[in-house]
């Protein structure tokens, strides 16, 4: 399984907002993980929306968690970020062509067991488990950026 680029940078933009104490910006996340400010700023709208981060404009805005990291679940974050989860074609009813799908086991064995097996873990997860070694992580992220 892989997830989106997507994803990704929404994990990169809560442990980055994590990391720091005070408010960061969408150039330093984009700076810092040379990944463009549209991106990021896509990104940084979802989870505002969805209330992981707070935004704020104008000279003194920027991004701050709105939660707690401790009540930041990996597993849920995952799944808002990812639109869907078609592993093999029969998982798309829409656009799903393969004559085998009304006999076939395979989408009972990777969409129903393995993906909650997936989930299962990402679920015992939160964003503070992603922070303990937050020294570290806020190190390279600094260092990363005094490059650019």
């Amino acid at each position: 399984m892989r997830l989106k680029k997507y994803t990704d940078f929404s994990l990169r933009v809560l442990l980055y907002t994590a990391a720091n104490e005070q408010k960061v910006s969408i150039k330093d996340i984009s700076d810092t993980f040379y990944i463009s400010t549209e991106h990021i700023r896509k990104v940084v709208h979802q989870l505002s929306v969805n209330d992981y981060i707070k935004t704020t404009r104008g000279r003194n805005g920027g991004i701050v968690l709105a939660r707690d990291p401790r009540e930041i679940n990996i597993g849920a974050v995952i799944r808002l970020m990812e639109n869907d989860f078609y592993l093999v074609e029969c998982f798309d009813g829409e656009h799903n062509q393969c004559v085998i799908t009304p006999a076939c086991k395979l989408r009972s064995v990777v969409g129903g067991e393995a993906m909650k097996a997936f989930f299962n873990v990402l679920n015992q997860y939160t964003l503070a488990d992603l922070m303990e070694n937050k020294d570290e992580l806020k190190e390279l992220m600094q260092w990363n950026n005094e490059k650019n």
